[in-house]
């Protein structure tokens, strides 16, 4: 059995236009399938219903490279634009050129998984009292709601893995499992575009990440093709910080370390995009682990220069360390421990938290459009019932409150935040309300309750922010 084929455009030159087209990867491009799409992409095939975990940016060999090409029809991601920057794909949206469903990040692969396994449909918890299950069945187990999901089956996947066998077994190295595995299974046509075909055998049975049997074509890949970039997922730096009243308040870097500081001893933790990432830099020698949503339990700093281990990053793009014991998966496994209640804290951050402890995190280039936006996996992670801390600056740029009394943004999550740490608070949920445990170094309570609209109490035992 030979499943190598001799180049990416050979691979998918029988990919007919009106095809859906699953894409996996996770993060940074070096880790998509670059050669096959663009392979995809100067085929020309038309009308393309497309799957991945996000549409990506300008430029990216990702979805937005057939979007960009306008060879796509539908896209079915959890980013549909890419957040601070003009892309094919929200132009085309705002056009009406271009259909989207927008699907928390583990119910895409979750979907996927049940096509590849042959069940039509299934309940989730994500997502329910928000916009996104507006319109789907809602059932009730054991007094909580879940909402129905479709299977999604594909005609043709695009992932990438280190290694292949002419057989088709398939070895991931890192935590590049992430989409690929389940995106794999979900199609009737699976290409694999890797760094190394070797001979039938070489790879130990006990090596291989995904068996022959999901692969239908292995494609000798192009290193070159994708350079090797972290993903940036700060517009400002950690050390930059507001004003309010004239006074300044703690950094994005401060907000982050007081943050880390609510985290107990034997903690499994997963960390947001943002502020959020940044407090994986104060666990140094503590008692947690870190869990990241594209497969990984137990990573450590963000590093730099020669610490880069290309395959080893965070659900941000961020490269970070390893810390003993980790391990890696594919994303069905990360979000099981997400949904499943295996994970003790989520640290997130935030547009806007409101009186009822709801919260709104995820961005959307306008907020009457529903499918325009980027949702992440936050609504599968406060799915589980972990403790959340959010983390967020008081106001906005603009000055405007964001401790609300209603969300004004689509919700993430309902009734489910524990802590907020903003960069002149500390508030905790307590007997039904927020309370104002901590404050910022040269600012008053009196500030705090000024600067939000929410209605809060004030602890008697009220501190200082170290």
């Amino acid at each position: 059995m030979d499943k190598v084929i001799a180049s990416a455009e050979a691979a998918v030159a029988d990919i007919p236009d009106g095809a859906t087209v699953g894409i996996g990867g996770f993060g940074p491009q070096h880790c998509w399938p670059v050669g096959l799409v663009k392979a995809l992409g100067a085929k020309g095939s038309k009308d393309m219903c497309v799957v991945a975990t996000a549409v990506g940016g300008p430029g990216e060999f990702s979805i937005q490279h057939l979007v960009e090409k306008k060879l796509v029809r539908k896209v079915i991601a959890s980013f549909t634009i890419k957040v601070g920057a003009k892309t094919a794909s929200e132009a085309q949206i705002l056009a009406g050129e271009l259909e989207a469903e927008l699907v928390p990040q583990g119910i895409v692969v979750e979907r996927c998984r049940a096509g590849g396994a042959g069940i039509p449909a299934f309940y989730s918890p994500s997502g329910a009292g928000t916009p996104i299950a507006a319109g789907k069945d809602l059932r009730y187990f054991d007094g909580k709601p879940y909402v129905l999901e479709h299977a999604i089956k594909l005609d043709f996947a695009l992932v990438r893995a280190i290694r292949a066998d002419r057989a088709g077994n398939v070895q991931f190295r890192g935590n590049t499992r992430n989409f690929n595995v389940s995106i794999a299974k979900a199609a009737r046509i699976t290409i694999v575009e890797v760094d190394e075909i070797v001979e039938t055998g070489e790879i130990p049975p006990d090596h291989v990440d995904l068996p022959g049997i999901f692969i239908t074509r292995v494609v000798q890949g192009n290193q070159a093709s994708a350079p090797i970039i972290p993903k940036n997922s700060y517009r400002r730096s950690a050390e930059t910080g507001r004003s309010y009243n004239g006074k300044p308040a703690l950094t994005r870097l401060g907000i982050a370390k007081r943050a880390a500081a609510l985290v107990k001893e034997g903690s499994y933790v997963n960390l947001g995009s943002g502020i959020p990432e940044q407090v994986s830099n104060f666990f140094k020698g503590r008692d947690v682990l870190l869990h990241a949503e594209n497969g990984m339990l137990g990573y450590g700093e963000i590093v730099t220069g020669d610490a880069i281990d290309k395959h080893v990053y965070s659900a941000g793009g961020q490269f970070v360390s390893l810390v003993p014991g980790a391990c890696f998966f594919d994303s069905v496994t990360s979000f099981e421990m997400a949904r499943g209640g295996h994970i003790d804290t989520v640290v997130l951050g935030a547009y806007e938290v409101d009186e009822q402890a709801n919260v709104a995190n995820w961005s959307t280039a306008n907020p009457l459009i529903a499918n325009l936006g980027g949702i992440g996996g936050a609504m599968d992670l406060v799915a589980g019932g972990s403790e959340l801390i959010v983390v967020m600056e008081h106001c906005d740029s603009k000055g405007n409150r964001k401790l609300r009394q209603r969300c004004s943004l689509p919700l993430t999550g309902l009734s489910c935040v524990d802590w907020i740490v903003t960069d002149i608070a500390l508030l905790h949920w307590t007997d039904g309300r927020f309370v104002l445990e901590e404050v910022a170094p040269g600012f008053t309570a009196e500030e705090v309750v000024a600067l939000t609209e929410m209605k809060i109490a004030v602890s008697p035992n009220l501190r200082t922010m170290e």
